[in-house]
């Protein structure tokens, strides 16, 4: 019995702008989405009966909740398939941290659907993936490509930029999640008349790259530091430590440091090691790594319990 796996891989928002509120009642953003190599790994398994999610980490929905399982339906369905979905186990090796705005399960959403039109055996278009990736959540198409890439819309329109040269990235991680739901409700809140924050600096600090389009703002990191105050002194405490830049990514709540040698990473990494916050040593990709790193490949599987 054969198998097919795939990397996953996070993101992070090295920019992200809400422009308003649209019509649909989701809000209008740009952002910078970059591709990293810290990653999630999904092997799907061929097996008769019922579509199975199996997964050691805690706190990760094995039902129709996960957007894995939404994935495989909706593929299953844009191949007109009838009858419930079936004959194959996703299993999920999970190593993004949830609830961190690193898009962990965006992420496996993608992956899944790449997966599974390999398992499937069923020759897709990109075009006919992004659409299917689309209906998942904002960032799915994204994941589908990779690199550095500008996202428009509700961050479903995806137009590739000139990849971010390498960099060494150290994310912290706190010891609370926050859910895309609560940040932008705490954004909402935080514009209301009377309410309006003044504008936060950016943390950018120029540096070798071509493109001048990060410029390291996230706009819902004031509501959310209010919150949640860490999320400020994670910022501080990675700059103290030599990143370039920092900023939170996301919804939160990671927050991310940039450096351009690998040696002042790992210094940061050791500096930081006993702050009480998760730190990760991982890099950026750009998007011929990523499409490298993320093709599936085919492997003999061990038994399906």
């Amino acid at each position: 019995m054969t198998a097919i796996t795939i990397r996953a891989h996070a993101k992070i928002n090295l920019d992200l702008r809400v422009l308003g509120t649209r019509p649909d009642g989701f809000h209008e953003l740009r952002t910078v989405f970059q591709a990293i190599s810290l990653h999630d790994t999904i092997t799907c398994v061929p097996r008769e009966g019922p579509f199975t999610i199996e997964c050691a980490t805690a706190g990760v929905p094995l039902d129709r909740s996960n957007l894995v399982w939404r994935a495989a339906e909706k593929l299953w369905t844009a191949l007109r398939r009838t009858g419930p979905l079936r004959d194959v186990v996703v299993r999920l090796d999970k190593r993004i941290p949830l609830q961190a705005g690193l898009g962990g399960g965006s992420a496996d959403a993608a992956a899944t659907l790449m997966a599974l039109a390999r398992t499937w055996r069923v020759p897709l278009k990109p075009a006919q993936l992004t659409d299917v990736a689309a209906t998942l959540g904002a960032d799915v198409p994204f994941f589908l490509a990779g690199g550095t890439a500008l996202g428009l819309g509700r961050g479903d329109e995806i137009y590739p930029l000139a990849d971010l040269p390498r960099h060494w990235i150290v994310l912290l991680i706190p010891g609370f999640g926050v859910s895309s739901g609560d940040a932008y409700r705490w954004y909402d809140e935080e514009r209301e008349p009377g309410r309006a924050p003044a504008p936060r600096e950016a943390q950018y600090v120029p540096g070798p790259w071509p493109s001048r389009a990060a410029q390291m703002i996230n706009d819902l990191e004031t509501a959310i530091a209010h919150h949640h105050p860490e999320i400020d002194q994670m910022k501080a405490a990675l700059r103290r430590a030599g990143a370039l830049a920092a900023a939170m990514t996301g919804s939160g709540s990671t927050v991310f440091g940039l450096f351009q040698k690998r040696s002042d990473a790992l210094g940061a990494v050791e500096r930081l090691s006993g702050s009480g916050w998760q730190v990760l040593l991982t890099e950026s990709l750009g998007r011929m790594e990523y499409a490298r790193k993320s093709r599936p490949t085919t492997l003999r599987a061990l038994p399906v319990s």
